[in-house]
């Protein structure tokens, strides 16, 4: 038992913890050791920084290259898509021993009818709505004005008592001339488009398989083989199941538009129906679009105001309860997009592609979420895009 009132003297460091640090070379080591780590850090947030540098670079050439050959994209794009659709039916009539080629020289032969079949009835009346346009919009032009009179008249009253001096109406503007030159000189291209797309979507259905059974033989085993597997057909059913439910909606939407236009009295109700089913095809911006002509086409034809506008508010009523309503019920939600992420999309490549591109938009948005929910690292991307 030791004294209280001695002093308490500390232990004696340990040899180890001495040489440590009172030897210069070991403390020199200790000193590089951590300048080394230092480098590594700094290197690495280097490399970092060069890699999101690098990939903002190839995303900006990958947008130039897809722009810069979308005459060739957009066909291929097309007919892919096409295939997809009818894969399902050619694949059954095969299980059934039924060649591959004669199914689908028949589905090539009915879709080429059915969709020349269409454009023979609905060419007469579009030719007639381009011919008769501008002595429509000369007429239309004063119904407008008798509408927007008053409140031009209350926009320079106001106008005038705030600044106190008078606001002259501005002058008319020049007559609408349509030139039909312009649309005869890309039937050429528009004819060879169509005949690149029926083409490749012929070799699709007859060769689809072979293609895949070629994919899966240069996988690099076994694991890769499956995974491959697993994502082309998920895709193949898939896309397949959306495309022909988006179609028989749209169709749909198409007999009823048509058949509330032929209610109302409205001339070519066919037409304005083959419009709407189109323009269903991109989402949103497609629906506001139908309205919008609708009601343009209400006003050109009818006087009352309320009765021109009654075709528009239908319809706007209808494709509500559409596209709330019966598209999510049948799709599941599975299929079911985020509203944002469709709406940038849709801005993406309507930009890149034009029209073409915004109504191949959503089917190609959907096959991407399909992949990344299969591809390891990317499964965020279907997250952020599914509602």
């Amino acid at each position: 038992m030791s004294d209280p009132l001695l002093p308490v003297t500390p232990p004696a460091p340990t040899a180890g913890a001495e040489s440590a640090n009172t030897n210069p070379l070991v403390h020199g080591q200790t000193k590089r050791r951590h300048h080394r780590h230092y480098i590594a850090r700094a290197t690495q947030s280097h490399l970092r920084g060069i890699r999101v540098v690098l990939n903002v670079l190839l995303i900006l050439a990958l947008l130039y290259t897809i722009t810069l050959i979308k005459a060739l994209l957009i066909p291929l794009v097309l007919a892919a898509f096409i295939g997809l659709a009818l894969n399902p039916i050619v694949a059954a009539t095969a299980r059934r021993g039924i060649p591959r080629w004669l199914s689908a020289s028949v589905l090539m032969i009915a879709l080429i009818a059915g969709i020349g079949t269409g454009i023979g009835l609905l060419a007469q009346p579009a030719i007639g709505w381009f011919h008769d346009a501008p002595a429509a919009l000369k007429n239309f032009v004063p119904k407008l004005r008798a509408v927007t009179q008053p409140l031009e008249a209350a926009s320079r009253a106001t106008q005038t008592l705030v600044s106190g001096q008078t606001v002259r109406a501005p002058a008319r503007s020049a007559d609408v001339a349509v030139n039909a030159w312009d649309i005869l000189a890309t039937t050429p291209k528009v004819v060879a488009a169509v005949l690149t797309v029926v083409l490749l979507v012929f070799f699709f259905l007859i060769y689809g398989d072979t293609l895949l059974r070629r994919l899966v033989e240069i996988a690099p085993n076994f694991r890769y083989k499956r995974h491959t597997v697993a994502i082309v057909r998920s895709i193949q059913t898939e896309v397949s199941r959306y495309i022909l439910t988006t179609l028989l909606i749209n169709l749909v939407l198409g007999l009823l538009t048509a058949g509330m236009l032929w209610a109302y009295r409205v001339p070519d109700p066919l037409l304005w129906g083959a419009v709407a089913m189109l323009a269903n095809f991109i989402p949103y911006v497609g629906a506001v679009t139908t309205t919008t002509v609708l009601a343009l086409v209400g006003l050109m034809n009818f006087n009352d105001p309320g009765h021109a506008l009654l075709p528009a508010l239908t319809f706007a009523g209808i494709t509500a309860v559409e596209g709330n309503l019966i598209t999510p019920f049948i799709q599941g939600r599975r299929m079911r997009l985020s509203p944002v992420a469709i709406l940038l999309w849709l801005l993406v490549w309507g930009w890149l592609w034009g029209i073409p591109g915004a109504l191949l938009a959503v089917p190609m948005l959907t096959s991407v979420k399909l992949i990344a929910e299969r591809v390891r690292g990317w499964r965020w991307f279907a997250l952020l895009v599914q509602r």
